[in-house]
């Protein structure tokens, strides 16, 4: 950088809030500064339930000031001036009313076909598939899928070394080591996978072994605890001595 130049830096997220000639409610989206304005509008689409090639778009400050209309739709979005908190305003010009997005009593019912959707270029649906993100990152989808498994088959064996009454040891991370015994191993109806029931030395628990109304345990309130099979060390841990010098 030369001397006397200034260097500008913008964050490349932004977070908006949105509203539309269509609703009286007001969203709020954190939006990538580098993504087009057709992009954009693909976005919006979603929030406020206008077609994207109906709207028109207008940029208000965070004090709610008129700054600019957003009229190139090839541009990209940080080229205007958008801060934290600025307002996107959304007009819809197909003619619809406020509000008339939450009342369907007098419109005609229109479904579009998967694949015509597909075709679309201005929905979020092909926003995704240009940047590879989410369901259609089959790279990454594939990775999580493949470590979700093997998670499941750790959790699995776990579960098959732990036997009801043994002693054990809960080690679960950002969590104080707690003592307890065995009293449930297998799976429940409050979470897929497989869990275990600890009645701990302490009332250091959540409950009894009672949960959403099903009894998988008995302990007193607040010695009981679930926890994921992997967080669970088998082994001779007595109880210990809380230093009671009477009976």
């Amino acid at each position: 950088m030369m001397d006397g130049e200034v260097m500008v830096v913008s964050k490349p997220f932004v977070n908006i809030r949105i509203t539309s000639t269509l609703s009286t409610f007001e969203n709020r989206r954190k939006l990538n500064r580098g993504i087009t304005i057709a992009e954009l509008k693909g976005l919006l689409e979603m929030n406020v339930g206008v077609p994207a090639s109906c709207m028109d778009l207008e940029i208000f400050s965070a004090t709610n000031i008129f700054l600019q209309k957003i009229d190139n739709d090839e541009a990209l979005f940080g080229s205007y001036p958008v801060d934290d908190e600025c307002r996107i305003h959304v007009i819809d010009r197909s003619g619809g009313k406020a509000n008339e997005l939450f009342n369907d009593s007098s419109v005609e019912k229109f479904e579009l076909s998967d694949d015509a959707y597909d075709q679309r270029t201005e929905t979020l649906r092909s926003f995704l598939k240009k940047q590879q993100l989410g369901p259609y990152n089959e790279e990454e989808a594939a990775e999580k899928k493949a470590k979700l498994t093997t998670r499941i088959e750790q959790q699995k064996a776990a579960a098959e070394d732990i036997s009801v009454g043994s002693r054990c040891k809960v080690e679960v991370p950002g969590q104080p080591t707690k003592l307890g015994t065995v009293m449930y191993v297998g799976t429940t109806e409050f979470k897929p996978g497989y869990w275990v029931g600890v009645k701990y030395d302490e009332p250091l628990g959540k409950h009894n072994g009672t949960v959403q109304g099903k009894q998988y345990f008995e302990c007193q309130e607040k010695y009981g605890a679930f926890v994921k099979p992997l967080s669970v060390i088998v082994g001779d841990f007595p109880e210990e001595d809380y230093g009671l010098d009477e009976i």
